[in-house]
């Protein structure tokens, strides 16, 4: 991205108003008597609670001061834990009038339950509620004992099958870096719990917690130094080394399976590296600088889900353009196959700002607010799911609630408030 200086004029100040006025309405409209829907907008069962939007939506509400959304992120939680499933898993989505529940689609969305951890604890540090705390415990409990169960060879790491989180029409499945992330930070909220209600610490959580962070960083950055010590098999990371130098020391790698390692970009990994504080400050830099220079246009500085773009002469493409629920969505720079997704920037914008950079923040909070004020439909300020990575045209579900908290997070963030409170140093 070329060195050009930040907007700070009175029309860029008003604009950046009137996008979180409007974030902060579009939040409104996604509260409900059960919690926070995906969208207000009818089809596709955005219109229902949803374990990963409902808890983004829901960190974003917790960073404001306003007691109507902060109560709807309660009332989320509750709806999630109230239609948890026999074995633990909390709903993918669900609509509580009807009762149709959804655990995942062809498998199950194994983010669903990392981001309900986190939210309950974020909740509960937000709100000092510890009624709220042991209410949920058993069914936080149950999920403990889930994800533990999904580590199947328990080596700790969870295995995630092909469209078992937010990518659910994308070509990443094993050892996915996104949801061992994820990972860390639920085992960091449990430990948080567990010394809250027990008044002790958990060593073992504790000694899992500390293998997980050892493992991510060991497994998922090449920087060309031999074979690490926690490596998870030897040979596949012989090869995965092996056939990295055209991205390794750059970026994270997105995931490893038996079948050898994912090398494309993936940015949302990439950034909750940073703000759960496992990547090290040099690491963050080349992100920074792969991000600038690779991934983001100074036209509409967003995060792409995922670079590069699998186009159809890739030999990914024939698998890619079968994977689809209804119909195919990623055609080359849209949905995951390279669109550019407010959400994904927002948290950027936190972990920018977490790190003092505030003024690539607040470019890319400019950046989600002219995402968000798009115009779909013959409607302007359309909250699009995501945007082209070419032409810059709104693309995907409309008044997405996420994009909306996108704006919030980000604003949050650079005035000092993140939106995790429970981090490597607490608990």
């Amino acid at each position: 991205m070329p060195d050009q200086p930040f907007d700070n004029s009175p029309s860029a100040e008003q604009a950046v108003a009137e996008g979180l006025e409007r974030a902060m309405a579009l939040l409104h409209a996604c509260s409900t008597a059960h919690g926070f829907v995906a969208s207000p907008s009818a089809g596709q069962n955005y219109h229902r609670i949803w374990g990963r939007d409902g808890v983004i939506i829901a960190l974003a509400a917790l960073q404001t001061h306003d007691g109507e959304l902060r109560e709807t992120a309660r009332r989320t939680l509750q709806t999630l834990a109230t239609y948890q499933g026999p074995h633990g898993e909390i709903p993918s989505n669900v609509d509580p009038g009807t009762k149709r529940i959804s655990y995942g689609g062809t498998t199950g969305r194994v983010d669903a339950d990392l981001w309900f951890v986190i939210g309950c604890g974020e909740y509960w540090r937000a709100t000092g509620d510890d009624a709220f705390l042991e209410r949920l415990l058993p069914v936080i409990e149950r999920v403990r004992f889930l994800l533990g169960a999904w580590e199947f060879n328990a080596r700790g790491l969870l295995y995630i099958p092909l469209t078992g989180d937010w990518a659910d029409e994308y070509l990443h499945n094993g050892y996915v870096l996104y949801d061992q992330l994820l990972y860390l930070q639920a085992q960091r909220t449990l430990a948080r719990i567990h010394a809250a209600v027990h008044g002790s610490p958990d060593h073992v959580l504790q000694d899992q917690t500390g293998r997980l962070l050892h493992l991510i960083r060991a497994n998922y950055w090449f920087d060309g130094e031999g074979i690490p010590d926690d490596a998870y098999h030897e040979v596949l990371y012989r090869k995965g080394l092996q056939a990295a130098p055209h991205c390794g020391g750059q970026h994270w790698m997105a995931s490893f399976s038996p079948s050898g390692y994912g090398y494309r970009f993936d940015a949302f990994a990439n950034v909750l590296a940073s703000l759960f504080d496992v990547a090290d400050d040099t690491q963050r830099a080349r992100v920074d600088a792969f991000i600038g220079e690779q991934t983001a246009d100074y036209e509409l500085p967003l995060l792409p889900a995922f670079h590069p773009v699998i186009e159809p002469v890739d030999e990914d493409w024939e698998s890619l353009q079968v994977m689809f629920s209804y119909s195919f969505k990623n055609r080359p720079y849209e949905f995951h196959n390279g669109g550019l997704w407010p959400v994904v920037t927002g948290f950027y914008v936190a972990d920018l700002a977490r790190r003092q950079r505030f003024d690539e923040a607040r470019r890319y909070l400019h950046g989600i607010h002219r995402a968000n004020a798009l115009v779909m439909e013959s409607e302007a300020w359309a909250f699009p799911e995501y945007v082209h990575g070419r032409k810059f045209t709104p693309g995907g579900t409309r008044h997405q609630g996420w994009s909306a908290a996108a704006a919030i997070i980000g604003h949050h963030a650079v005035q000092g408030r993140g939106p995790f409170r429970i981090d490597a140093h607490v608990g």
